[in-house]
């Protein structure tokens, strides 16, 4: 099946999408999205920040092979690409080990640094939480590869699992905002974001986007996937509150005035972490692929200059590529 012509389950089966679905297209209830004349301004008055052509690193080393009991290991791979360790699974975010996030090798955001992990130095991955289907989030070839050498559960948002069924996964879990099932005695939410969808210049918003909350021994955890900032918290505050761990997204939030309805600023995401009372907070998606008109530094620049007016430096932590930590 093409990837704009992904099938979706119908309304009646799915009685909250009426909420968030009007004629074939999904939307954000609290955000509407910006107009093509918007798009236009945004494309004809770009201001484009700084980014290296290629920022050298080394791989970080292979993690563990499994994380008993309740012990909760994270690995910070890069972009929204990170490692979760806990209750002996093995869980990868929206993982992309590709050059270039694009529908085709030769054109479309490239790398600015490798993988913080190799991929053969993965452990044996159990899950694959996809949070929607841009190129950065949805890498096909990684998905393959996953696919031939670990085959992995997957869990997506509605009318994307054809889309990963076509890289070879077998077994696919396509849920709605609201929606939770538990799969290894592990309960997993899916909850709203605030963001769009696309893969071609003729599919957006036909599929679903959103974020993931795992529902821990050791606590819940909450990968946010993109999102803007809004009333969401809120409602994830009320329903998972007090967090044990949240990634947060901090980049591709420039122009403000262009991307602040589907990316948050560096600001609000340490607002976020505040709302959700997340012991620990994790940010994500920045510093590989440049996506906005942020510059490479922007977002960890004003991620570390909102934590020292707060003062939660302690409760927010930047990792490097690579880096694993185990998160109390």
């Amino acid at each position: 099946m093409a990837e704009s012509q992904v099938a979706l389950s119908e309304p009646t089966q799915r009685p909250k999408i009426a909420e968030h679905f009007r004629e074939g297209r999904f939307f954000n209830p609290e955000a509407p999205e910006h107009g093509f004349s918007a798009f236009l301004r945004w494309i004809t008055t770009r201001k484009i920040g700084f980014w290296r052509r290629w920022i050298p690193s080394e791989p970080g080393p292979p993690p563990p092979g499994a994380v008993e009991g309740t012990a909760l290991r994270v690995t910070f791979v890069n972009h929204s690409t990170v490692l979760l360790q806990t209750e002996g699974l093995n869980i990868l975010s929206d993982p992309v080990w590709s050059e270039r996030v694009s529908p085709v090798r030769f054109a479309g955001p490239r790398r600015h640094r490798a993988p913080g992990i190799r991929f053969e130095d993965l452990p044996p991955i159990d899950l694959v939480l996809i949070s929607h289907n841009h190129y950065d989030h949805l890498d096909r070839p990684t998905m393959r590869q996953l696919a031939e050498t670990h085959r992995p559960a997957v869990f997506c948002p509605l009318g994307v699992a054809d889309l990963v069924r076509g890289t070879g996964i077998r077994e696919v879990h396509e849920l709605d905002w609201g929606q939770m099932e538990e799969w290894r005695e592990l309960p997993i939410h899916c909850v709203p974001a605030q963001h769009f969808s696309s893969r071609t210049p003729f599919d957006r918003n036909r599929t679903l986007w959103c974020g993931w909350v795992l529902e821990a021994q050791g606590g819940n955890i909450y990968y946010a996937g993109d999102t803007g900032f809004g009333a969401l918290f809120a409602g994830l505050q009320r329903q998972f509150a007090p967090m044990r761990l949240a990634l947060l997204p901090i980049g591709a939030h420039e122009p403000e005035w262009f991307m602040g309805p589907v990316h948050m600023t560096p600001e609000q995401a340490v607002t976020a972490r505040a709302i959700l009372d997340a012991a620990v907070a994790i940010p994500i998606h920045f510093g590989t692929f440049a996506l906005a008109d942020d510059a490479e530094t922007a977002p960890v620049e004003r991620l570390q200059s909102a934590l020292r007016a707060t003062g939660d430096a302690d409760r927010f932590w930047l990792l490097e590529e690579g880096e694993g930590r185990l998160i109390p």
